[in-house]
């Protein structure tokens, strides 16, 4: 009798409803930003942008730039790598990847709800040749974002364009960092050069934009550890990958959060951190690493730092034949937004409590 019951309730309520009918008020609002009707966009139709953002064509020129809360930009430059080149196609192969959000399930929230973002383009490089010019424009381009309110959530490319984007997030005081990779990236310059992909957290230190002793590094592994030795003798905290399965997720989330603590942070995932069995699309990969799903629990444990901007990077899909490393690299794009999202709304709320 109950069964039957239930089934006439379910007949009533589902039978003739259209998919755009949620009767949930939380995922209602969800629904609502994105069905016209019983429509939803084509996620394969228009220009490509991460996640269907709207596009600004004139980039940090636009009239709406002003307007937004978070700005998704690409950097495609790879100028700094040590060994296999290709994350400059990064920021296009991430962008072409389909259903991508709205609702970030571990967090329970749907950012594009709660802050305005869009995708302003790419930086522009005045030369693709010249790797100190390509960092002066990836530092310049970004204070012109940060300088205007708006949190950076930046797509790569080496690792090397944190460097240049940490000294303009950190340009009023040093910042916390979540690193997430299979490397510490703290040597120091080689064959000239201190821009590569494996020194922009020991040039940033140098620079007094990062706190070391507010850095934490999650997942590393490898043969290169011999290299990395600023990061403990500056303070670095250090979690290797073995480390992470004997601790936990949980464990590894708390030690995030005590080392970064209340201060403003920046949050950085190179797609190497994945073992390449997830993630085999990138110059660097090193075996050992970790699962798509417990780098997704990592992050969403993250929810309520002070995030002030993130980065994705050397995501290199020519060597990924099934698209695994720019579908992984996405939906780590979309968690570290959902992460930004929650950020500017804190920081919103006590402004408006205070009107």
């Amino acid at each position: 009798m109950s069964g039957s019951t239930d089934l006439e309730r379910l007949r009533a309520k589902y039978g003739t409803a259209a998919g755009s009918e949620i009767h949930d008020p939380a995922f209602q609002r969800v629904a609502a930003d994105q069905f016209q009707g019983d429509r939803r966009k084509l996620p394969y139709s228009d220009v490509a942008t991460f996640m269907g953002l709207p596009h600004l064509a004139d980039g940090i020129a636009s009239e709406a730039f002003a307007t937004l809360d978070v700005a998704v930009l690409g950097v495609p430059m790879d100028l700094g790598v040590t060994n296999r080149a290709g994350c400059r196609l990064g920021p296009r192969a991430v962008r072409q990847i389909e259903r991508i959000g709205p609702y970030e399930h571990g967090l329970g929230i749907a950012p594009t709800t709660m802050v305005k973002a869009a995708d302003i383009g790419d930086v522009p490089f005045r030369s693709r040749f010249d790797l100190v010019g390509c960092h002066a424009d990836i530092e310049a381009h970004l204070r012109s974002v940060v300088e205007a309110g708006i949190v950076p959530l930046s797509v790569g490319g080496d690792h090397s364009i944190t460097q240049s984007i940490l000294r303009a997030v950190g340009r009023d005081g040093p910042v916390g960092l979540v690193h997430v990779d299979a490397h510490c990236d703290t040597s120091g310059p080689y064959e000239g050069s201190r821009f590569h992909h494996g020194g922009p957290f020991r040039q940033a230190v140098l620079d007094g934009v990062l706190d070391p002793r507010r850095t934490i590094q999650i997942g590393i592994r490898g043969g290169a550890e011999y290299l990395w030795e600023f990061s403990r003798d500056s303070g670095m905290t250090v979690i290797h990958a073995d480390e992470f399965a004997r601790m936990g997720v949980d464990a590894v989330i708390a030690a995030a959060r005590r080392v970064v603590g209340d201060g403003p942070t920046y949050l950085s995932f190179d797609i190497d951190s994945l073992d390449p069995a997830f993630a085999p699309g990138t110059g660097t990969p090193e075996v050992g690493g970790l699962t798509s799903l417990q780098a997704l629990m990592l992050l969403r444990g993250l929810g309520g730092i002070d995030f002030v901007g993130g980065d994705l990077v050397e995501v290199a899909p020519q060597y990924d034949a099934t698209t695994n490393t720019a579908q992984a690299g996405a939906q780590m794009l979309f968690t570290i937004f959902s992460l930004l999202a929650l950020s500017v709304a804190a920081r919103r709320a006590p402004a408006s409590m205070g009107a």
